[in-house]
């Protein structure tokens, strides 16, 4: 695994917008505000040309997009690139993503949700590790979580100890300013089959769940190689599922097994689902027990905290990682090996 050099202060953080631009008001208050934090912790940003644009949920056209990537990627005055956003059409600029100016140039890459599309082939396909769990946009809030004050600690090379959270979001309030952190709401809870208690280690791989049944069985999909390169490791994968459905959760983690993405897993740990939705009554619980994960007897963890019902823990992907969890906590930690 290759693990790109942390960065320091006075580092360049570069911004693309590899899928929507923000195109509201508030959103852009929540970009301008997520610059003046960072810059104020003395790093260098660039923000895409395109940051503000949005058409179609597009901030550019496809090859657009991927050229700033491509520029982002070859440049050695880039220390990190950050996405700005999600949205759903990352997707379309993969065939024009030059992946060998990365590997000649290799930096750490991060994002949520939509950005899954392009941190999952880095990791799986060109064994470079990349970072889930924020967007720019998430450093826009006046008052942050501990969440975005960790993802800075993991950036710098801090492997600091992770632990699950107090509170969850459960539904967003309206923005007034666009300032506004989490609305924390609900208590959370870790669950597992039986409640048993589980203390697991192995490589950690996932994304946006909804992403990676996209891109599963793809020319983009690196799953294959990257299993048999730390089959000896054990695989932890981590879902972070935003509009899929319960009943499209069953069948996806089925089509998964079907590509072998559970041969050698160790725990898969499932988040809040961003939206939920079914049709047949199901709760989390039922859905995944009804799973092909309960007919492999892979050890399940849910309700996590890797969710758009944020905040979300900050995962390097192609690491290490201990998880341990009991009594509804958890605790995530990471070796660079």
């Amino acid at each position: 695994m290759i693990y790109p050099k942390f960065i320091k202060e006075n580092d360049c953080i570069a911004i693309p917008a590899p899928s929507a631009g923000i195109e509201d008001v508030l959103g852009q208050n929540k970009i301008m505000n997520a610059n003046k934090k960072l810059e104020a912790f003395g790093y260098r940003l660039i923000l895409s040309k395109n940051i503000f644009k949005y058409e179609h949920g597009r901030s550019a056209s496809a090859e657009e997009r991927a050229n700033e990537i491509n520029n982002m990627f070859s440049s050695d005055d880039i220390n990190l690139i950050l996405c700005a956003a999600g949205g759903d059409f990352l997707v379309e600029m993969l065939p024009y993503v030059d992946f060998d100016l990365l590997k000649q140039h290799p930096k750490l890459i991060a994002g949520f949700s939509d950005p899954t599309g392009l941190l999952y082939p880095i990791t799986t396909k060109y064994d470079i590790a990349t970072v889930y769990g924020k967007n720019f946009k998430s450093f826009g809030a006046e008052i942050w979580h501990r969440s975005e004050n960790e993802f800075l600690e993991i950036i710098k090379g801090n492997l600091i100890k992770q632990n699950s959270y107090d509170l969850y979001e459960n539904e967003r309030l309206e923005s007034i300013t666009g300032l506004e952190g989490y609305n924390l709401t609900n208590q959370v809870y870790w669950h597992t089959i039986n409640e048993q208690e589980i203390c697991v280690q192995g490589r950690i791989i996932g994304g946006c769940l909804d992403l990676i049944a996209e891109l599963a069985g793809t020319k983009y999909d690196g799953i294959s190689e990257f299993q048999q390169r730390y089959k000896n490791d054990g695989i932890i994968w981590y879902f972070d599922i935003c509009d899929l459905s319960k009943e499209e959760t069953i069948r996806t983690l089925w089509k998964l097994n079907e590509l072998d993405y559970f041969k050698y897993s160790k725990c898969v740990i499932i988040g809040r689902f961003g939206n939920d939705i079914s049709f047949y009554d199901y709760d989390t619980k039922t859905c995944l027990e009804d799973s092909i994960l309960v007919k492999q007897n892979i050890p399940i963890v849910w309700d996590a905290d890797v969710s758009h019902k944020g905040p979300c823990l900050n995962i390097i992907n192609g690491s290490i990682s201990t998880i341990k969890v009991g009594n509804g906590k958890g605790e995530i930690s990471f070796i660079l090996k």
